[in-house]
């Protein structure tokens, strides 16, 4: 069987780091290719990479047909439940492939049900209009962004911060945050900064990606200036106002974002101690 690429699904995940790409490789090549790749007709939907790297090193490999796809929304769909049933991927790619999957849900029309089903539920206490068929979705809708950070096991909040750098987040700042260079929070604060003045941070490094970032927080969290009050007296500058001036509610809203950030460090630190036990575990029985 000739097995055909399709540039779009290869491309539709991010692709794996160097160093990831490098470990791949050197299992493939001491233990051979254990996992099927998967087919839909000939077209390759998982093993991409696996597939390249047998191919250049004459390694055996077997596929397998997912015979349940229906259409290529169907791929996609499978393509982003398998990768979100991954640990190694990060909070953003979970974030941002959530997302792709309640666009997809959210896009697909209703299936007609047939006249008989149709017929069946007028009996229901609460019947579909005489005349008309009850429309159901083919999956539930990711309707609300809670739908979404249940997806994609993350906070409201986070999913939030993730939207806003899909949205405004110059190319440059997404890369950083995919390389982890800045956290989701940050880079959402620096996403409501001019595009220039995002590629500006983003080649000054780490240190000025943060100051950027907190400088956003600043500005949101100053106290707001009515222009069109009198300085007080004694020449009192509009800078001298009391606290009560503060807009509560973004003090309130960046509270909650420190909190969810301060959330997602804790559970990556469990994540790598779990993991750090279980290489520990798998080198201990390799020894054995």
């Amino acid at each position: 069987m000739d097995i055909e690429i399709n540039e779009e699904l290869r491309a539709y995940i991010d692709p794996l780091s160097e160093d990831e790409y490098a470990a791949l490789e050197g299992s493939l090549l001491a233990e051979g290719c254990r996992d099927a790749l998967v087919l839909w007709g000939n077209v390759l939907v998982d093993g991409h990479n696996r597939y390249g790297i047998c191919r250049k090193h004459g390694i055996e490999f077997r596929t397998v047909q997912n015979t349940a796809f229906q259409s290529m929304d169907d791929v996609r769909l499978w393509m982003i439940d398998n990768h979100l049933g991954r640990r190694s991927i990060s909070d953003y790619q979970r974030g941002v492939l959530a997302l792709r999957k309640k666009d997809i849900l959210q896009s697909r029309k209703p299936v007609q049900a047939p006249p008989s089903v149709a017929s069946a539920e007028a009996a229901e206490p609460s019947p579909a209009p005489q005349g008309t068929a009850s429309a159901e979705p083919a999956r539930p809708a990711l309707a609300t962004r809670e739908a979404v950070a249940r997806a994609a096991r993350l906070s409201t909040a986070t999913v939030g911060q993730i939207e806003r750098i899909q949205k405004a987040a110059a190319p440059e700042l997404v890369a950083a945050v995919k390389s982890g260079t800045i956290s989701i929070s940050a880079a959402a604060a620096v996403a409501t900064l001019p595009a220039e003045e995002q590629v500006v941070a983003v080649a000054g490094g780490k240190d000025e990606l943060r100051r950027a970032a907190r400088q956003v927080r600043e500005k949101k969290a100053r106290p707001r200036q009515d222009d069109a009050a009198p300085a007080g007296e004694g020449g009192e500058e509009p800078a001298d106002l009391p606290p009560e001036s503060t807009d509560v509610g973004e003090l309130q809203g960046l509270v909650r974002a420190l909190r969810a950030e301060n959330a997602d460090l804790k559970r990556k630190v469990a994540n790598l101690t779990v993991a750090l036990k279980e290489a520990r575990g798998a080198k201990a029985e390799s020894g054995m």
